[in-house]
């Protein structure tokens, strides 16, 4: 047999180091990384206005504000890195669990986004894993980042207040799971279908919705994404049909509901292809209880999922 074939180290600990400063920017803005760099509009003054029309003294005042806010920067790293690195550490160490082949987690930064991350992926040949071994590696990570991410999200709810009207450059409509908290919890000034607005925010609050977010996007019952693998290995090569059903209601979606946001990902799943490849063996069976869970995990997306996620104020 050939050796295997070490796992790159290096990039993904730069990915890993590049994300957490990412997350650390976009924090200590409050969610505005770009305000520093673009031109302001309409009546919310942005700091490169000040660096054109006012002394330096005034950006330097504008940048010192931005440093004294390190705590919201370092608390939304933390809570959006423990969410992202459980997940990805659930897919991980189930792969090496089975022996199947898995690279370290590559993070993605994104310090230009609202949120600082696209999450993140591992390489894996799943070819190499049979029905059980595909269903308990698709499954671990979704798993493992709500064991995270629903602590985080419930401490976050705990801070909200909404008596104040809110400001901001954006704000968020909520996932199922989320309204339901948010009522249960008896938050201040929540109304039913109301959305979010940035100034409302506080970094476990996003961090937890980024978190449901991640989960619910993954669990999509399409091509190899988590829900892709839970699907073909419930239901074999009818999972197909489901994810052809899926992608056909998400495009009527997308075009009834103006949601163009969601256009690229529907075009990496169609570049992905949206048919889920053979597991080693799809004879081997995965039990009563993986099955009776896998069924139960298919309402992840629906209870996760934002429909609108971030609209623009």
């Amino acid at each position: 047999m050939a050796p295997p074939a070490r796992r790159r180290v290096w990039l993904p600990i730069f990915l890993f180091l590049a994300t957490c400063l990412s997350t650390f920017w976009v924090g200590m803005t409050h969610w505005s990384p770009t305000d520093i760099l673009v031109w302001g509009s309409g009546s919310a003054p942005r700091m490169y206005d000040h660096y054109l029309s006012s002394p330096d003294i005034e950006l330097r005042r504008e940048l010192l504000q931005y440093a004294a806010d390190w705590r919201t920067g370092f608390l939304y790293m933390a809570a959006m890195l423990g969410i992202l690195f459980a997940h990805e550490m659930g897919h991980f160490l189930m792969a090496v669990r089975y022996r199947v082949p898995a690279s370290l987690p590559y993070f993605i930064p994104v310090p230009i986004s609202p949120i600082g991350t696209f999450g993140a992926v591992i390489g894996m040949d799943g070819l190499r894993a049979d029905r059980k071994q595909m269903f308990d590696i698709g499954l671990a990570g979704p798993l493992a980042g709500l064991v995270v991410a629903i602590p985080v999200l419930w401490y976050g709810v705990q801070q909200m207040d909404l008596t104040t009207p809110g400001t901001g450059g954006f704000e968020l409509d909520l996932p199922i799971a989320m309204k339901w908290m948010m009522q249960w919890m008896q938050v201040p000034g929540y109304q039913q279908g109301m959305y979010i607005n940035q100034s409302q925010l506080n970094p476990f609050f996003m961090a937890g919705w980024v978190g449901l977010l991640v989960t619910g996007l993954n669990m999509i019952p399409v091509s190899q994404l988590d829900g892709g693998h839970v699907t073909y290995t419930l239901f074999g090569k009818k999972a197909h049909w489901i994810a052809r059903v899926f992608l056909v209601v998400a495009i009527i979606f997308i075009v009834w509901a103006k949601a163009y946001n969601w256009s690229v990902m529907l075009i990496l799943i169609f570049l992905m292809r949206p048919e889920h490849p053979p597991t080693s063996d799809d004879s081997v069976p995965i039990g009563w209880f993986r099955y009776g869970l896998g069924v139960l995990s298919l309402s992840i997306p629906i209870l996760c999922f934002p429909p609108m996620a971030i609209q623009m104020a």
